[in-house]
């Protein structure tokens, strides 16, 4: 089947989902639906917690989640995911059963968290499964790489300019949608202050590249902003 066109990897939303449970086999399914519990989270809770131990690896059924690492001054955000992601798949590697990261519920969400042991067996005794695993560890991992390579390169408005793509193209898929994302949670994704993502908001919705409506925010142009976007 062919894939779905999306905006570059340099985009903060992770988009490729997690097909490896395709790959198992009915009894592996049925011993996955009985080691697994569903939860739900509300908007501002938090998921998991850097270096605490993972018990689990967290699916997202529904809902919106921002992965982000910490220290007592500071925080950086990594990357939101979608549903059809996980969380916790770095902890599986032998001896770093700890969450790496802190995941925190940007929308009100549904989480599967799966027994990590069950996890790792499914792992051992399908290839097929424990290969899509890796897949989906190395578009990460790129992901990652080309986004952080991206902020060293791109300007102030290349990084709103991919944003808005991001939550257009891969999350609403929708050029016009109501943005549940306050503006301090946008700078956080851009590496900007919140002033500096009102201010070039402000300027694209007066050149009619977007028009903001509240929270509504609808893409007018989009082959302006993705020149934006492309030339940073």
């Amino acid at each position: 089947m062919k894939k779905e066109k999306r905006v570059p990897n340099s985009c903060t939303l992770s988009y490729e989902v997690a097909n490896c449970f395709n790959k198992l086999t009915d009894d592996e399914l049925l011993l996955l639906e009985n080691n697994r519990v569903e939860v739900s989270y509300k908007k501002g809770e938090t998921l998991c917690k850097q270096g605490t131990y993972a018990s689990h690896i967290m699916y997202i059924c529904t809902g919106l989640v921002k992965i982000y690492m910490e220290n007592e001054n500071s925080s950086l955000t990594l990357k939101i995911l979608p549903s059809g992601n996980m969380i916790g798949l770095t902890s599986l590697m032998d001896g770093g059963n700890i969450f790496q990261y802190s995941a925190y519920a940007y929308q009100d969400s549904k989480i599967r968290l799966i027994d990590i042991n069950i996890f790792k067996k499914l792992i051992l005794q399908n290839s097929e499964f424990a290969n899509e695993v890796i897949n989906l560890l190395c578009e990460n991992s790129i992901q990652t790489y080309t986004r952080f390579f991206a902020f060293t390169q791109k300007q102030s408005y290349g990084r709103v300019a991919d944003t808005l793509l991001c939550l257009a193209c891969n999350i609403f898929k929708n050029e016009e949608f109501d943005l549940q994302l306050t503006r301090k949670e946008l700078g956080e994704l851009t590496g900007m202050t919140p002033e500096s993502v009102i201010r070039i908001l402000s300027k694209f919705n007066q050149d009619e590249i977007i028009e903001i409506d509240g929270k509504v925010i609808k893409i007018k142009n989009r082959h302006k902003l993705q020149q934006i976007s492309e030339r940073g």
